[in-house]
């Protein structure tokens, strides 16, 4: 990746134009960048997520005014820049309280938090979840919406810096996945019933022993996996269980427009707080996609042009 100068962009019919203050770094991009993931013609410029504020509107745009704060969940153009060019159904209000880099965290991560949660999760208060990798972008917008909508939240990381943050962020129970016991820790907290639903970001690692300790009926939702994985089906078979797929660029737009006011609701009554680990200069973009795929994760890594 390389960084270039090129020209100022012109939002179009149903467009919106913002002048970038931060940008959200997510594993997708990197998948992207390698190509990977999804269908993408190169040269491209990379990113999804930004916050900042408006600076042109396209006809029919009424929802917004030049100089409002925002975030993007999507561009047109990309997001790693100094202006961004997004569909107005991809821009949502970013309330004062909140600065820019925390706006630049919401997107993906708060976005598929929600959806992993709710839409393909089905979860509902009073269940508990197991959130595997708490400690990042993921994560910890997971463990914040599912503390504010009455789940019983445990959280993992293999850090003690990671684990104070999931601590923090609300978990009420908060395990070391690098323990060689933790998952015999988990039946233990939960009096050997296990739990109803389980987040996972590293399914090639953990799904198969996930789907020992889900509960009758029990759904793992996969939100991230770096290869293949090998599972026992009969797992899901003695429990009736599921497991569930989910990826944004598969969700339609009511569910994404649905996802996003919650979002903001939650940004606005302060339940929701996103945690920066890390800021980087645009220039150094290529650095912050090494640091994204790092393990340890801790908050969001956002760029700053």
């Amino acid at each position: 990746m390389v960084l270039e100068s090129v020209p100022d962009l012109r939002p179009g019919p149903g467009e919106i134009l913002v002048k970038v203050h931060a940008a959200g770094v997510n594993p997708v991009d990197t998948y992207i960048r390698a190509g990977a993931y999804g269908d993408r013609s190169f040269p491209y410029t990379p990113g999804m997520d930004a916050a900042g504020t408006v600076l042109a509107v396209g006809s029919g745009v009424s929802r917004f005014k030049v100089n409002d704060r925002v975030y993007v969940a999507g561009s047109i153009s990309g997001t790693y820049a100094e202006q961004t060019l997004s569909k107005g159904s991809q821009v949502y209000p970013l309330p004062p309280m909140i600065s820019f880099e925390q706006g630049a965290a919401m997107g993906v991560p708060y976005a598929t938090a929600y959806y992993a949660l709710f839409n393909r999760g089905q979860a509902i208060a009073g269940e508990t979840v197991l959130v595997h990798g708490a400690s990042g972008g993921v994560g910890t917008a997971a463990v914040q919406i599912a503390r504010a909508r009455g789940l019983v939240v445990i959280g993992t990381a293999s850090t003690s810096k990671g684990r104070d943050l999931v601590a923090k962020e609300g978990a009420h129970h908060v395990l070391d996945h690098s323990a060689p016991d933790y998952f015999d820790q988990l039946m233990k907290l939960t009096d050997n019933r296990g739990v109803p639903l389980i987040l996972e970001m590293l399914a090639n690692v953990n799904l198969g022993r996930d789907l020992k300790v889900l509960t009758p009926r029990g759904r793992v939702v996969v939100i991230g996996s770096r290869g293949k994985v090998e599972i026992d089906p009969r797992d899901t078979m003695g429990r009736n269980a599921d497991i569930r797929g989910m990826s944004l660029l598969y969700a339609a737009e009511p569910e994404l427009s649905a996802v996003h006011a919650a979002l903001v609701a939650g940004l606005e009554n302060g339940t929701l707080r996103p945690v920066i680990g890390c800021k980087i200069p645009l220039a150094e973009a290529a650095n912050a996609h090494e640091e994204v795929m790092k393990p340890g994760s801790y908050g969001k890594i956002v760029l700053v042009p």
